[in-house]
């Protein structure tokens, strides 16, 4: 369905969507209301998230890769949730560029999980592509770095303030961080990182706030940055960094023809400087791997694919993995693929997975054969933003 369907006549009437800051008014030339009957955002498929990998079975599909690729993808525990659960990694390649992916570091954004298990399939194949992919690149994944929330289907991990000051008693007597949210006893792990992979959590620095950096009192942001710097220690820079996200999902293109499925992004930090010290920031990097995706996408001709659009451009977050790890010197890409499992279940599972799968392999591929190293950074800036409609 086109969005210009939904377009009827009420010339000049802004649109404006409820989301709180993510609202985004539109004015639609000639302009109209998108009418009720839309069922925008609210069409809810009854299953959840019974259709996606549990922690057992993701589990066990990462062992069922191991041996099926007889250790060519070799899966390790990374660390453990805070209620226990294995994190793992499965590293794939010996090549000298090293691509990490990460995903499900909110635990209800599960479509990254379902492509990366393709993907490593693919990366740990027998076959001269795959043997020639590996000898040019090291891919390592974290298929589901919020173990406790993805059982959960919540965006928030499973830890309490009490338990964080048990682990920091300095912290003691101090505000909650503000990404903690005391209703469900978790916090969004997004906001739990900080360039300084060495940084121990002070009392001064809470309870910050969305432009500050995080502090890594979580045991899944502690995991993320212990793989990030093993791999620092053995490559010298990670070269290109990708997180996997989902966003709601009800975004359109700019010209209001169709709905979009993904939204992806190079720009997280609006002033370097600002954190200190960050020589290897490298914005135009950034941008020539989101290119890469994109054109991934676009292969894929007239598909519902390459109706991408990109995550708002006024975003500073340096307490997220993005932005903390972009600091550092990373290319990164953040993918937001359109769907979470409390606003659609399955719909469009097997398509919004496929799509990750596409445009994380041909970056991959980009990456491998030198090829993006040779994109045009300007082409990032004509990808058209992200229109959020109004639900019902």
């Amino acid at each position: 369905m086109t969005v210009r369907r939904w377009i009827a006549g009420l010339a000049g009437m802004a649109l404006t969507a409820g989301l709180g800051t993510a609202a985004v008014i539109v004015t639609a030339t000639p302009a109209a209301a998108i009418p009720p009957t839309s069922h925008c955002g609210t069409e809810a498929s009854g299953s959840g998230s019974n259709g996606f990998v549990d922690h057992a079975q993701l589990t066990r599909a990462l062992r069922q890769v191991e041996a099926s690729t007889g250790g060519t993808v070799d899966v390790e525990v990374a660390g453990h949730s805070q209620q226990g659960r294995a994190i793992h990694t499965a590293r794939v390649g010996e090549g000298d560029q090293v691509v990490l992916v990460q995903t499900q570091i909110h635990g209800n954004e599960m479509h990254g999980t379902e492509a990366v298990l393709e993907l490593l399939k693919r990366w740990g194949a027998d076959t001269p592509a795959a043997r020639e992919l590996r000898e040019r690149v090291t891919v390592v994944v974290i298929p589901r770095l919020n173990a406790d929330g993805g059982e959960l289907d919540r965006r928030q991990n499973a830890m309490t303030w009490d338990e964080v000051v048990a682990d920091f008693p300095q912290l003691a007597g101090v505000s909650p961080a503000w990404n903690y949210n005391a209703r469900v006893g978790g916090f969004d792990v997004n906001r739990d990182f900080n360039p300084d992979l060495d940084y121990v959590p002070a009392p001064q620095d809470f309870p910050g706030t969305s432009a500050d950096t995080g502090w890594y009192v979580t045991p899944e942001a502690q995991t993320s940055r212990d793989v990030y710097r093993s791999l620092e220690a053995e490559f010298g820079t990670v070269d290109y960094f990708v997180d996997l996200h989902n966003q709601w999902s009800c975004y359109a293109t700019e010209d209001l023809e169709h709905m979009s499925p993904l939204s992806i992004s190079a720009k997280f930090i609006d002033d370097p400087a600002e954190f200190g010290d960050w020589p290897e920031f490298d914005l135009e990097a950034s941008k020539r791997a989101n290119v890469a995706v994109y054109e991934a996408l676009q292969d894929q001709g007239r598909s519902g694919f390459g109706h991408l659009t990109l995550y708002p451009q006024d975003t500073n977050l340096p307490g997220t993995a993005l932005g903390s790890y972009q600091l550092r010197g990373s290319a990164v890409v953040l993918f937001e693929t359109s769907s979470q499992t409390q606003y659609d279940g399955m719909k469009r599972n097997g398509m919004l997975a496929k799509q990750v799968e596409t445009g994380l392999g041909g970056l991959v591929d980009a990456v491998a054969d030198g090829s993006v190293d040779r994109l045009d950074e300007g082409v990032y800036d004509s990808i058209p933003e992200r229109v959020t409609l109004p639900a019902d």
